[in-house]
């Protein structure tokens, strides 16, 4: 399998190594020697930002004075945040950002672009006091050619509308209350300079063929832009690569006459011996397609890509030839402190939690097009994808739907080489239907990458009428009604189309509930709590019981951000908390893994006898494991031998085991799970009730992060008994020292009541510094912990062919 850094430039993908340089106070990119033409030059245009405030339109002007700026960083959210208690007025505002920056002389006689990631919500920038046309849209990448605009030394400034504005999800005039989660501000996403050639490759599609034959080819569908037409002799090579070795290649003549874009296909066939990239073999390849003229390679565009057959069938969902239930939970991008604005590692850290923690086979980017960092990771990971427009039950006028269109091109134009990625969400998330609408998008789609099949959440409202309306490839049922005895109800699949569960138990349903804002909050009720898991169960066995349905990707596996129906502006349908740190509900999906890799006991209850449980967990409380029978021991003794409950989960991987566990006039101290597969011993799991030998637990994600001032790792911070399992409304406020070169991003204090006993903060590096950041940890009561995070400096090499 290749593994690779995430490259910073949409254009140069693959397993290339980039090397980074001071270079006149900035960092340059390029690639490592032995290409066969030139690297595209990207310049980082991360670091040294001076963020103003409130917009000054006179901070355009590239002779402004911004002394009085403040340094920051991208990702960058334009206002502090906690956790909770988000407020939209306090980045509903027009913000202004100002970088200086001087143009590295391989820059020039090429052609220049200035690219951004993703800007909250609309972006203007203003280069040398040029200004370039407004953007709007927060969720897609977005370019400007500014080459005539530039001189030696050089002002970029751009104008950041955080309004609430008439773009998808947004432009309801209920405003920030009628979307599903909040959008903080800024420029949350990378940023860079990309010089190439006056005519070079902007795009390339490898498209696999025919995959499950031994015929099996690829269709290399490259862009050429040109500026003006060359006048020698073109051709396209297009080489696929397995770690530097070639395994085909073919060049192809092709007739530019003038200058702009000119589409080009080529073929690779023969290609029987590649590997699949599979769930469990996430098998990734390289294309390298190179544009010469008169024989000499002018520019080069690598894409890593992988050959896989994903099908959605009217009897189930097949990759690669069989049937494969799908297993998986939805996603929010948002984090506690900084919204969306997390660097790379931690982005990834969400795919490697829903993958091999939560033992997902699919996630869904809900709503809308998120971090290609995360998407990298699915890839290497071996987790499917269903990515989707942005959107959230609203459809606005005809220019909002023109930015809806819009956004499906450009999500499946940038995402559409991720092999991860199966189907595409080209509805807006739980909208009306929209005859004329949705034909477009659908259309679009197809003329864009016909290899995938294409759908779109539906909810009761919208299935009444959908064999007249609907007409996408796959039906996609947002499922949330229950059975008469509160337990999770699957709705029966409509006829003659494949199908599957976008959407399943979330917060609010099971049962109503007065107060369910407050659902499965680690600090609420504990009744509650424990019966997240059990709902999860029930939904993926219910719907696993029924041939015609695909599988459930459930609500949801991280608490977001909204206003809708929350408490203190958070939502907490997730199985794991805004944190990212697992909860009851999580045990569940901690135990539905291969065995193989590990076995799992996961109780459903925290071993507790505090005011919510005096009398222990309770009767008929669950307990998910991997193993085929569990011995349970109270203070020694042995207390019950369980087998799981298949009779009721017939068609979960792992079947949960019931216990009872009430002790009405007796509080035990010690209670012992021992775990056996195939008559043998596999694990052993203890719990303390003895608070007096609670302690503080605090760990960091990463021992090293890049001291380039945006990378981060997450330092959790837990209460726990003795054995080390999370102790139930675990209190006290957590101070935190920091020495060295990094920043604490988070409360401190820490408030763990507040958050159930368990929360985290992010360690950040300082541009330009390395060394060993020392973090002490303070805890009010349980003492002090200290964890060490080194912060190396990015290599000093540099390249250019």
């Amino acid at each position: 399998m290749i593994t690779r850094r995430a490259f910073l430039d949409q254009a140069v993908r693959g397993s290339a190594v980039l090397a980074l340089t001071p270079v006149l106070g900035q960092h340059l990119l390029a690639e490592k020697k032995g290409q066969r033409g030139p690297a595209t030059r990207i310049m980082r245009l991360d670091g040294d930002w001076l963020f103003g405030g409130n917009f000054d339109a006179a901070a355009m002007a590239p002779g402004f004075n911004d002394g009085g700026f403040m340094r920051v960083d991208l990702p960058h959210c334009v206002t502090p945040l906690s956790w909770q208690d988000w407020k939209p007025e306090s980045w509903e505002k027009v913000w202004m950002y100002r970088r200086h920056f001087r143009l590295p002389k391989e820059f020039r006689g090429l052609r220049v672009f200035l690219q951004f990631d993703g800007v909250m919500v609309g972006a203007t920038p203003h280069v040398n006091g040029h200004a370039m046309a407004a953007h709007l849209g927060g969720y897609l990448p977005f370019e400007y050619e500014i080459g005539s605009a530039l001189q030696g030394e050089n002002v970029l400034a751009v104008e950041v509308d955080s309004r609430w504005s008439d773009v998808p999800p947004e432009g309801s005039a209920k405003g920030p209350v009628r979307v599903d989660y909040l959008e903080p501000g800024g420029i949350y996403r990378p940023v860079r300079l990309k010089a190439v050639p006056h005519v070079f490759i902007r795009d390339v599609f490898a498209k696999p063929v025919q995959v499950l034959d031994a015929s099996r080819r690829v269709d290399v569908i490259c862009t050429l832009d040109a500026d003006p037409a060359p006048n020698g002799k073109v051709e396209v090579e297009a080489a696929l690569e397995d770690g530097g070795r070639v395994l085909a290649r073919t060049r192809q003549a092709v007739q530019l006459g003038e200058a702009g874009k000119t589409e080009v296909k080529l073929s690779l066939a023969g290609l029987g011996n590649v590997e699949l990239w599979d769930v469990d073999h996430p098998r990734l390849y390289e294309m390298i397609t190179t544009l010469l003229v008169d024989g000499r390679p002018v520019h080069d565009y690598r894409v890593r890509f992988g050959f896989r057959d994903a099908r959605f069938e009217m009897n189930g969902f097949y990759l690669n030839g069989r049937r494969l239930q799908i297993f998986g939970l939805n996603r929010h991008q948002y984090y506690p402190y900084v919204g969306g604005a997390m660097p790379a590692r931690v982005q990834r850290k969400d795919a490697e939690i829903l993958r091999h923690e939560m033992n997902c086979n699919m996630v869904r980017c809900s709503h809308y097009p998120q971090s290609e960092d995360f998407l990298d990771a699915c890839d290497e990971l071996g987790m499917m994808v269903w990515e989707e427009t942005p959107g959230w039950g609203y459809l606005g006028d005809a220019p909002w739907k023109e930015l809806l269109v819009r956004d499906v091109g450009e999500m499946i134009v940038r995402d559409r080489n991720h092999p991860s990625i199966v189907i595409w969400g080209v509805r807006a998330n739980e909208s009306a239907n929209d005859v004329e609408l949705y034909r477009r998008t659908t259309a679009l789609a197809k003329s864009l990458d016909d290899s995938r099949p294409d759908s779109g959440s539906m909810t009761p409202g919208s299935r009444k009428n959908w064999k007249e309306t609907w007409h996408e490839d796959v039906f996609a049922y947002d499922d949330y009604h229950s059975e008469p005895d509160g337990t999770v109800g699957i709705e029966e699949p409509v006829e003659g189309v494949p199908y599957f569960l976008t959407e399943a138990v979330g917060q609010f349903s099971y049962p109503e509930h007065k107060g369910f804002h407050n659902i499965y909050r680690r600090g609420g009720d504990l009744g509650i709590q424990v019966q997240q898991a059990i709902w999860h169960a029930q939904a993926h066995s219910r719907a696993a019981n029924n041939p015609r349905i695909c599988g459930v990707i459930a609500w949801c596996g991280f608490e977001y951000p909204s206003l809708v129906n929350p408490y203190r502006a958070v939502k907490y349908p997730g199985v794991c908390d805004l944190f990212r740190i697992p909860k009851l509900g999580s045990t569940f999906y901690r135990a539905q893994g291969d065995p193989q890799d590990g076995a799992a006991i996961e109780p459903n209850f925290y071993w507790d006898f505090g005011a919510q449980s005096p009398h222990g967990p309770g009767k008929h409380v669950a307990i998910f494991s991997t193993c085929d029978r569990l011995e349970i021991f109270v203070d020694g003794k042995a207390h019950a031998t369980l087998e799981p409950d298949t009779a009721n989960y017939a068609h979960l991987k792992h079947a949960p085991f019931f216990t009872d566990l009430e002790f009405a006039d007796a509080r035990p101290e010690v209670l012992r799970i021992d775990g056996y597969a195939r008559g043998k011993l596999v694990l052993t799991r203890s719990f303390s009730a003895d608070h007096s030998r609670d302690r503080f637990e605090c760990e960091a994600d990463d021992a090293e992060i890049a001291g380039d001032g945006s990378d981060a790792t997450r330092v959790v911070c837990r209460v726990v008994d003795h054995f080390g399992a999370n102790r139930a409304f675990g209190e006290g406020t957590v101070q935190f020292e920091l020495k060295g070169p990094g920043v604490v991003v988070g409360d401190n204090p820490l408030n763990l009541t507040e958050a159930g006993g368990a929360a985290a903060v992010w360690i950040k590096g300082v541009a330009g510094k390395a060394g060993t950041i020392r973090v002490t940890a303070r805890h009010s009561t349980l003492g002090v912990q200290t964890i060490e995070v080194r912060a190396g400096r990015p290599a000093l090499t540099i390249d250019f062919n």
